[in-house]
């Protein structure tokens, strides 16, 4: 089985408000066999320990050791520290594609909650940090936990050396 090598730092996959235990579950195993790191931006929409949540993160849960951030001013002030540049905040209204953003280790791929998507204020602030996943024209969007796979491992094949 081909193995990832270890970032350092590695990825951050943040989630902010989320509301569905196991759309959270299963972003929290991804993080788990990539390496990349979890925060929980509150308000949740559940407690972390929800026996949908565990369930979904199986027995990789443990891997994780999310970080709970009250909201996202403390994320920021936490978290971020001021290293704006290393957002990526994902949105399906965005007009640059995640196959033209660059990524570094370290940087924050953000997502939103599951039926708004990311606050339109977290939005507006940081207009050239939002990116999209393509999609077919006339579809809504992907699922939280798939646009988040989708997202870590698109950044990991974009730090990964070119073969050869």
């Amino acid at each position: 089985m081909p193995t990832l090598p270890p970032l350092d730092p590695p990825l951050q996959v943040v989630l902010v408000s989320p509301q569905i235990p196991p759309n959270t579950g299963n972003v929290a195993r991804t993080c788990a066999v990539t390496g990349c790191r979890l925060h929980l931006v509150g308000p949740l929409g559940f407690s972390l320990d929800d026996k949908d949540l565990r369930r979904a993160g199986l027995d990789y849960w443990r891997e994780v050791s999310p970080e709970v951030h009250r909201d996202w001013p403390e994320f920021e002030a936490r978290a971020l520290g001021g290293q704006t540049e290393k957002l990526h905040l994902f949105t399906a209204r965005a007009s640059r594609s995640l196959f033209e953003a660059r990524f570094a280790p370290g940087d924050f791929l953000v997502f939103g909650q599951e039926q708004l998507g990311l606050p339109p204020a977290l939005l507006d602030a940081w207009p050239a940090r939002q990116v999209g996943i393509p999609m077919r024209a006339g579809v809504r969007s992907l699922n939280l936990a798939v646009a988040a796979g989708v997202a870590v491992y698109t950044a990991l094949r974009n730090l990964a050396p070119a073969p050869g």
